[in-house]
């Protein structure tokens, strides 16, 4: 069973007999695809809103002479750039902490569809987008990471150019794009993927009412990354991709650190 373990340095132990191998990170272009958390993380809509508050509890010296900072912190889990567990959208499917690790430190492609949201930011990604993209890159194999680039991130976090609406408490107005109820069947029921990741507030597009998407994926215990950023900094294919969310027992998801690694 492959195990993957994290200490100051990044070391991947092969199988359990096998001598721990340490992977050189200089040979990789790491690339952060994650939102810092601040007073401007942008948040969905609801009664009450949410925010994000970072509460200062010590800054400075101690009665011992040694410096010492701490905070304290409150958000929603889903906020800024976050996962969705699968619980989300389905009874009874996996909880945050219960994600398999395989699933969140994945193989991953990117489906750039910046070219049809330019003029249509209710645009949803097709079927057509996906098999265009395998016909140029290959089959997206079982268990990979999609990320769906619509070029949205230049717009955090300004609330109303990013959802089209600057609402903290009504959501009915919003509108940007995300992924299409056909693109998504194929790619969690047809090619087993992973994850879907996306670089606007949600893998169902602004105008949705059903959430289909979300529903889809959560079905298949498929988990989502949403507010990414620096899509425009990977390759179509051929990197790896990194999610690991706060550990939050039975949470319906949580803020991630999302990193791709691009052979250099």
């Amino acid at each position: 069973m492959l195990r993957v373990l994290f200490s100051l340095s990044l070391v991947l132990v092969v199988a359990p007999a096998a001598a721990a191998e340490s992977l050189d990170v200089a040979k990789y272009r790491l690339v952060d695809l994650s939102h810092a958390y601040d007073e401007n993380t942008v948040y969905w809509p609801a009664k009450p809103p949410a925010a994000f508050e970072l509460k200062q509890l010590h800054y400075g010296e101690t009665p011992g002479g040694w410096f010492y900072a701490s905070n304290s912190l409150c958000t929603a889990e889903h906020g800024g750039t976050h996962l969705d567990a699968p619980i989300h959208f389905a009874a009874e499917r996996l909880t945050t902490e219960k994600l398999p690790l395989e699933q969140l430190i994945a193989p991953a492609i990117v489906i750039d569809v910046r070219d049809k949201t330019r003029n249509d930011r209710s645009y949803r990604l097709t079927t057509a987008d996906v098999v265009d993209f395998e016909r140029r890159n290959g089959r997206i194999e079982e268990g990979t990471i999609v990320l769906l680039h619509t070029g949205w991130s230049k717009r955090w976090p300004d609330r109303e150019a990013y959802l089209g609406d600057a609402s903290r408490e009504d959501a009915s107005k919003l509108d940007f794009p995300s992924y299409g109820e056909d693109a998504a069947r194929l790619l969690v029921e047809e090619r087993k993927v992973a994850m879907l990741g996306v670089d606007t507030a949600s893998i169902d597009y602004g105008k949705s009412k059903d959430f289909i998407v979300h529903r889809i994926a959560a079905d298949k215990n498929v988990a989502g990354l949403e507010n990414l950023t620096n899509l425009d900094q990977l390759p179509a294919a051929g990197f790896t991709v990194i999610a690991l969310p706060m550990k939050i027992a039975g949470g319906s998801g949580g803020p991630v650190r999302v990193v791709a690694l691009v052979a250099r």
